[in-house]
């Protein structure tokens, strides 16, 4: 079958191609995380179902599938910070990541902080977070949500990835690339695909920069994940393939909570690295949720 462009080009490479084309009308699943770094997760549920919010919990900790998605900032609960609202799919890098308390953990490219705050719950509130991003308009939706969630143990920056210096090196980073965003892509009650990006940035040479630039940054035995919500290889297993070259990381399985499928080894007539089937696919249909794309790499 056709998929509308310019998600056609995907046809060998997105399973279930049926199903797919058929998800792409209905509206993505709206989830919540409930930050337990404010209140007990019992507390906060029963304040949510007291303000009328269906919840169903998911294999992921702390993260709900919720209805009534226009109450998701809106009610008392987003407010006082005891929710962040984030795709399921978006927890996934940082389960990755296998962050453990009291670690030094680098966000390269941090706003709105939907992995960020994710990431020093998991923590605790200890150790340290740099929290980087390289626009500065979206660094104030960072800070604010960092100060509703009431998280004390980041530490915010504004710098262009590529060229972070910070005069250490850190346990875990976490590279979520600015990418295409395919991912999210959905048709309108016209058959058009929202979500579309305008622009014609090179982002795989933007994203090679930046996966180069947050391995040099991790400390020996230390693991880096890589992740998009796009589709397309180019700005996916190719980006890594580049680093497998230009360094000496080290792909590692993962097996997530969600349903999942290898990376592509091969793309328009390239061949990758055969440990790129390491990396990890996810699709909208088959999660409910964003599309996207991870890879945990370690350095030995």
């Amino acid at each position: 079958m056709q998929l509308p462009e310019p998600l056609n080009r995907y046809q060998d490479i997105i399973p279930g191609l049926q199903e797919f084309a058929d998800s792409l009308a209905s509206p993505l699943k709206p989830f919540v995380r409930l930050n337990t770094l404010k209140a007990p997760e019992a507390a906060i549920l029963h304040r949510l179902r007291g303000e009328g919010s269906r919840l169903k919990k998911t294999a992921i900790r702390w993260l709900y599938s919720i209805e009534q998605e226009q109450r998701l900032r809106s009610g008392t609960c987003y407010q006082l910070g005891y929710t962040y609202p984030q795709a399921i799919t978006s927890a996934l890098p940082v389960l990755a990541l296998d962050i453990r308390p009291g670690q030094s953990v680098l966000d390269l490219c941090a706003a709105p902080g939907g992995k960020t705050t994710h990431m020093a719950q998991i923590m605790g509130d200890t150790g340290i977070v740099v929290a980087n991003d390289r626009k500065h308009g979206r660094i104030t939706a960072l800070m604010a949500n960092l100060k509703r969630l009431g998280i004390t143990n980041t530490v915010v920056t504004n710098c262009r990835g590529e060229f972070l210096a910070t005069g250490m090196l850190f346990n875990r980073v976490l590279v979520d690339a600015p990418c295409s965003g395919e991912g999210r892509y959905r048709l309108d009650k016209n058959g058009r695909l929202t979500h579309m990006k305008a622009g014609a940035t090179d982002l795989p040479a933007i994203q090679k920069g930046l996966v180069q630039k947050g391995y040099d940054l991790l400390a020996p035995g230390g693991i880096m994940v890589y992740s998009t919500c796009t589709i397309n290889p180019d700005e996916n297993e190719a980006v890594i393939n580049h680093l497998l070259r230009k360094r000496g990381a080290v792909l590692e399985p993962w097996q997530p909570p969600l349903a999942w499928h290898r990376g592509v080894t091969d793309w328009n007539g390239v061949e990758y690295d055969k440990n790129l089937r390491f990396c990890r696919r996810f699709y909208a249909h088959e999660t409910g949720s964003v599309g996207f794309f991870l890879a945990r790499i370690r350095k030995l």
